[in-house]
């Protein structure tokens, strides 16, 4: 392609007003890959730990911020089949969805949901392959099953809370504020617990103890989930807002027959983000396009504006999903 692209780099480890316009040329696919011409970038939380010097790009991603994005194919590496230059898009990336163009493994984009626009869609990949690829492939929620998600008004939790319901789990979730519990039970708990002013464990405990919880508060939180787990109960871990590092006492896993897990999203192998991508078009997608299932909108900043996206999102006022407006549609 051998142009030129507006992008936002990181000019050095630090907050967010590291995050620099910049120009830089435009990506070539590489095989098995496409390029796409980004209308709509989404910000996650990985993205400031980026930014801060603690999550390093996998080798040989683009070191620009951006795990997902949406916007149409502009061109097409060796080896692609399935896409046409055109198609609209969203897709999770390796990196670099801070920039007017990206380059990412074709098997990793899933079609625009019908009647969903772009600035909807680049909200999807990150939360739904990670929420799906936890709570359903790794955690094995069942129907009626009681599921707990920390951070329930988050771009994660409003994500989990709607498919856990849509495939007919009892939802409970914990949020900072009476807003944020509102919202969570708008979208389908059965009860939103205010972690300011009530203990999860108790509640959950009451109800017979969550046979899930999909935790990204770390620290305290895991031996507090470890008490509220149901006997056979399962903890998947995903992030560390407040550290990696307890103590815990593995009797009570053993006694009760816990199950202990979590994973990370990007250093995962093409393939098995493949998997993920063809399980959600088979079993998700089909709920997006019903409207059983959507994104919960929280802002949208100029691309320019990335700093004060990335403020908004470490404020932690926000609910739902902050996103980057690069060409918009």
């Amino acid at each position: 392609m051998g142009k030129m692209m507006r992008a936002v780099e990181i000019s050095k480890p630090g907050g967010p007003e590291v995050l620099t316009p910049v120009e830089r040329p435009m990506p070539e696919p590489g095989h098995g890959q496409v390029v796409i011409r980004v209308a709509w970038a989404g910000v996650n939380r990985p993205d400031a730990l980026q930014r801060a010097g603690a999550y390093d790009p996998p080798p040989g991603a683009s070191d620009l911020p951006g795990l997902e994005a949406s916007g149409e194919i502009a061109a097409l590496g060796d080896g692609v089949e399935g896409f046409a230059i055109g198609d609209r898009v969203c897709a999770l990336l390796p990196g670099g969805g801070y920039a007017e163009h990206v380059a990412t493994p074709a098997a990793h984009c899933l079609p625009v949901p019908r009647g969903m626009g772009l600035r909807e869609a680049a909200c999807l990949p990150e939360t739904f392959f990670t929420v799906w690829s936890n709570v359903f492939m790794r955690g094995g929620l069942k129907a009626g099953e009681r599921f707990l998600v920390h951070g329930g008004s988050s771009g994660i939790g409003t994500t989990a809370i709607q498919l856990a319901n849509a495939f007919g789990a009892r939802v409970f979730a914990t949020a900072g504020s009476a807003g944020k519990c509102a919202a969570c039970s708008r979208l389908g708990a059965e009860r939103a617990i205010n972690y300011r002013d009530e203990d999860f464990v108790e509640i959950l405990r009451a109800e017979g103890g969550a046979d899930l919880i999909l935790d990204m508060v770390g620290g305290d939180y895991i031996p507090r989930n470890i008490r509220a787990l149901a006997d056979d109960g399962r903890l998947v871990q995903i992030a560390f807002l407040t550290g990696p590092k307890v103590e815990l006492n593995f009797a009570q896993i053993m006694v009760r027959r816990l199950t202990v897990t979590g994973s990370t999203l990007r250093p995962q192998s093409d393939l098995a983000k493949a998997r993920i991508a063809d399980d959600l078009r088979e079993r998700v997608w089909p709920l997006l396009e019903a409207g059983r299932v959507a994104p919960v909108m929280d802002s949208e900043f100029d691309l320019a504006d990335a700093a004060a996206a990335h403020a908004r999102m470490e404020g932690s006022g926000h609910i739902g999903k902050i996103v980057l407006r690069v060409a918009g549609g």
